[in-house]
C-alpha cells in the first residue's frame, strides 16, 4: 500500500488510524469476507481495513465523509477497480439503497463521538444488513453487549439487542492506533435477528419505554414509570416494580411497550 500520501487525523471527524497489521488480520478473520458480497465500510480512512477486505470480495462500499481522504484511498486501492467511494456523512446515508440484490454486511473502526447515534441510525436498516463488525470505545462496545443485572446494562443495549445478537470479539489497545487514543477499543459482532425474538406493536414507544426506564436508573421502577404504570400493570406484566431498570431484559421492556400501546 502507498505510504506517499501524509494526512493528520482531524479531531473534528474523531480520526484514529489503524495501523496495526496483526490487528487488521484479526478483524478481517472474524469479519470472514467471500468473494462477491456487499460489504460497507465506514469511514476506511486510508483503507488499511479495506485492502484487507476487498482483496477477497474483489468489491466493496466506502462511505466516508472527509474528502481529503478520498484521493489517497484511490491511490492506495488503485489495483481495485470495483470500489466504489460515497463522499458522504453516514449518519444522514441511506445504506439501504446499497442493499439492492442482497443484503450488505457493514464494517467500520467507529469515530467515538458519533458512535452511538450512527448505530441507532444503522439499526433502522437492521432487516437489510447480514451483520455489522465495528471497532468501537471499549465502553461502548461493553455497553451494547451488557446483560440484564450489569453496571453498564442500559438503552443502547436493550435496543441493540431488540434488534440484534450482539459479540464482543477482542480488545485492541491505544498503540495500534495513529494518533493513539487516550483509551482502549474493542471489536464487536452485531448480527441482525433474521426473526424478532420479541416483537414491539409499535416501535417509537419501545424507544420511549426504554427511555423513560433508564432516565434515573438509581430509582425504582415504579418510581420511573410514574403515571404511565400501576401496580395492577406491574401485576399484569409480572414484574416487580421495586426493581431497578437495570434488571428488566429485552422481553420485559418489549411487553411494557406492548401494554402502553394498546391503550393509545
Amino acid at each position: 500500500m502507498s505510504k506517499s500520501h501524509p494526512h493528520k487525523a482531524r479531531k473534528r471527524f474523531g480520526q484514529n488510524f489503524l495501523h496495526d497489521a496483526g490487528v487488521i488480520r484479526r478483524i478481517v478473520a472474524c469479519i470472514a469476507p467471500k468473494e462477491g458480497q456487499r460489504i460497507v465500510e465506514i469511514g476506511p480512512g486510508k483503507g488499511a481495513l479495506t485492502e484487507g477486505i476487498i482483496s477477497v470480495t474483489k468489491r466493496m462500499d466506502v462511505v466516508e465523509l472527509d474528502r481529503d481522504l478520498i484521493p489517497i484511498l484511490r491511490v492506495n486501492l488503485f489495483r481495485y477497480p470495483d470500489l466504489t467511494v460515497h463522499e458522504a456523512d453516514a449518519m444522514k446515508f441511506d445504506f439501504e439503497s446499497l442493499a439492492t440484490d442482497s443484503n450488505i454486511r457493514v464494517v467500520g473502526n467507529l469515530p467515538y463521538n458519533i458512535s452511538t447515534p450512527l448505530i441507532f441510525h444503522l439499526l433502522t436498516f437492521a432487516q437489510k444488513i447480514d451483520d455489522m463488525h465495528f471497532m468501537l470505545q471499549k465502553e461502548v462496545v461493553d455497553r451494547l453487549a451488557a446483560r440484564p443485572g450489569d453496571n453498564l446494562y442500559g438503552r443502547l443495549s436493550v435496543m441493540a439487542q431488540y434488534y440484534c445478537q450482539v459479540e464482543s470479539l477482542f480488545i485492541v489497545g491505544p498503540e495500534s492506533f495513529d494518533p493513539p487514543p487516550k483509551i482502549d477499543s474493542a471489536i464487536v459482532r452485531m448480527t441482525p435477528h433474521k426473526t424478532l425474538p420479541h416483537v414491539a406493536e409499535d416501535l417509537k414507544t419501545l424507544e420511549d419505554m426504554v427511555r423513560i426506564g433508564f432516565h434515573q436508573r438509581r430509582k425504582t421502577l415504579r418510581n420511573n414509570y410514574k403515571g404511565v404504570l400501576n401496580d395492577a400493570d406491574f401485576e399484569a406484566l409480572n414484574i416487580d416494580p421495586t426493581l431497578r431498570p437495570e434488571r428488566l431484559d429485552v422481553a420485559d421492556f418489549v411487553n411494557i411497550a406492548n401494554l402502553v400501546s394498546k391503550r393509545d
